[in-house]
């Protein structure tokens, strides 16, 4: 399975990075290929090297104002123009996203995604991994954007949080069909 995987490029501390590397590793062990921004930087580095050290393959999807920071070893390396380009390139690549803690990039990313998904131009499962309840205030306001109305879908066809890697793999799996 190829998973998507939107997470920061910043330096983080250990409540963000360990659930990182857990779950790059289940990547890598459970022979699926983890599809990323290309970084070489942060969370997005960290990711990458847990992924590779644990078997599964890397394939980036960068843009050329970052192309400098790209990762020299990935199995496959795509340049797209923009931002926009890079975020198409990255979902056509995807048979499943999970985000990551992230700033505004990432939440930017999380929520395009949500939103092409709401109209039905992908059906692909999405997972937020809630890695030290960091997405607990986005939770709760997805939850009363669905009590509300605002969501044409319920919010549990949208999005599923998950709390750790185990059980943000086993969705996808589950989901995927795949017997892990």
């Amino acid at each position: 399975m190829n998973i998507c995987v939107f997470c920061s490029a910043a330096d983080l501390d250990e409540r963000y990075t360990a659930p990182a590397r857990e779950f790059a590793e289940l990547i890598g062990k459970g022979g699926h290929t983890m599809v990323w921004g290309g970084s070489e930087s942060g969370l997005m580095k960290v990711m990458a090297d847990g992924v590779q050290d644990s078997g599964g393959r890397l394939v980036g999807v960068s843009v050329e104002f970052l192309r400098t920071k790209a990762r020299k070893n990935a199995d496959e390396m795509v340049i797209a123009r923009d931002l926009a380009e890079r975020k198409a390139g990255l979902l056509s690549r995807a048979d499943a996203i999970v985000v990551m803690v992230g700033g505004t990039g990432t939440l930017d990313e999380a929520t395009e995604i949500l939103e092409l998904k709401k109209h039905g131009l992908h059906t692909k499962p999405v997972v937020l991994l809630n890695a030290a309840g960091f997405y607990d205030g986005l939770r709760q306001q997805f939850q009363r954007m669905d009590a509300e109305g605002f969501l044409p879908l319920p919010l549990t066809e949208l999005v599923f949080f998950a709390e750790d890697g185990v059980g943000a793999l086993a969705y996808l799996e589950e989901q995927a069909g795949i017997q892990g």
